[in-house]
């Protein structure tokens, strides 16, 4: 595919994906947030069948909301449903995963330093782990767990850990990650089509049909909605996860992300909690330094520079050599790489004075991280990276 069009295809897909993504989880968000809020109605409510009910303000104007325990009397003429913002949120996911990570599988999905793949083999892997991962969730969900959600949760995470740990070995850091939220991101979208939808529309059916509405339709629609709250900030941060490789490409990736999926779902319970007047600091505290000790294990260790090393003076103009063998080929006024046809986030060595101004982010992402050159696709090697360091270790470039 011609990279001018890909890059046109990536930006209205990603658009429309980020536009959709917030209309979903922002119903969602309010939906609980609702759910949480509705206080006892007074006796002239309740005889309608109404259990709980809630006064708000907002735009300038008085909202008065009611929840039926069942059903009302009679449906009425406009009801409105909510479940294409959760299609289209994973349409547009699947559409942009299948052109990043599949049609561009040689450059985003396989790591040759990982697993030696085919595309097609990739490809297999990838929408397999999908199935997998979303067909042992919709197996679990439908037992008797469902009802115990604590060993459901546990069970669930020990899947979620394998899934990250299997595909951090046999696809790129960066791939790994989008498929374990693609796998999230099609349980969410899942819990409305095969659970949330059918028991609405069971509802609905009943009491067209004058009949008195099973009760279960509604736990299990409001138990999957449960779910996806939980789930909702984990994987928000996959879907930036790529633009912080310290946690993608550590050695450990896979356990780092397991790591961040708790700690960010711990963070929902604290604010569903707070819904319900219940304040539990010590969670959001707990979360916060959860992250700091995260963040303080999992820092770049880089190797110390020898004393001889140190004493060693490495001039700008072999940096620049360097950096015109090995990140040329992207970060220039005209790159000649195969797939990125625009410097990736601007950066650009034109002269020495660029490679100067952009120091510390070649001290962050080649000698720290170690994520670029992007897969090492340029082979850079290990003495033109102690080259840099050495350099970079002068205060005067930091």
């Amino acid at each position: 595919m011609d990279p001018y069009i890909n890059e046109w295809l990536n930006l209205i897909i990603r658009f429309a994906h980020v536009i959709t993504g917030i209309a979903w989880i922002g119903a969602s968000f309010y939906f609980v947030w609702l759910d949480n809020h509705l206080e006892k109605p007074p006796q002239w409510k309740a005889d309608k069948g109404v259990s709980g009910d809630l006064w708000a303000i907002h735009g300038g104007g008085f909202y008065e909301v009611a929840k039926y325990k069942l059903a009302p009397p009679q449906i009425p003429v406009n009801l409105h449903w909510f479940k294409w913002e959760a299609y289209t949120t994973w349409l547009t996911g699947f559409l942009l995963l299948s052109l990043m990570f599949y049609v561009g599988a040689d450059s985003y999905l396989i790591d040759r330093r990982v697993a030696d793949l085919t595309q097609f083999q990739a490809i297999a892997i990838g929408v397999g782990s999908i199935v997998i991962g979303v067909g042992c969730y919709e197996f679990l969900v439908r037992t008797k767990l469902k009802d115990h959600g604590l060993v459901l949760g546990v069970i669930l995470m020990l899947v979620i850990t394998a899934l990250s740990y299997g595909l951090t070995q046999v696809f790129s850091a960066r791939g790994a990650y989008m498929h374990i939220g693609a796998i999230i991101g099609t349980i969410m979208a899942g819990n409305v089509f095969f659970g949330i939808m059918p028991s609405q529309r069971a509802l609905v059916k009943a009491v067209e049909e004058g009949k008195t509405p099973n009760p279960a339709y509604g736990l299990n629609a409001k138990l999957r909605s449960t779910h996806n709250t939980y789930i909702t900030l984990p994987i928000i941060f996959i879907m930036i996860s790529n633009h912080y490789p310290m946690t993608y490409n550590h050695g450990a990736n896979w356990l780092v992300l397991i790591a961040i999926i708790i700690i960010t779902a711990a963070v929902r319970q604290y604010f569903v909690l707070r819904h319900f007047g219940k304040q539990k600091p010590l969670i959001l505290v707990g979360s916060v330094v959860a992250t700091i000790a995260l963040a303080f294990v999992i820092a770049p260790v880089s190797k110390e520079l020898s004393a001889e090393q140190k004493q060693q003076t490495v001039g700008l103009t072999q940096i620049k050599h360097i950096i015109e063998a090995r990140c040329a080929s992207c970060h220039s006024d005209a790159p000649t790489d195969d797939v990125f046809t625009i410097a990736p986030a601007g950066i650009i060595f034109s002269d020495e004075a660029s490679i100067v101004q952009w120091a510390p982010r070649i001290q962050a992402r080649v000698i720290d991280a170690k994520d670029m050159p992007f897969m090492n696709k340029t082979e850079m090697t290990d003495e033109e990276r102690t080259t840099l360091a050495i350099w970079l270790s002068n205060t005067s470039h930091q």
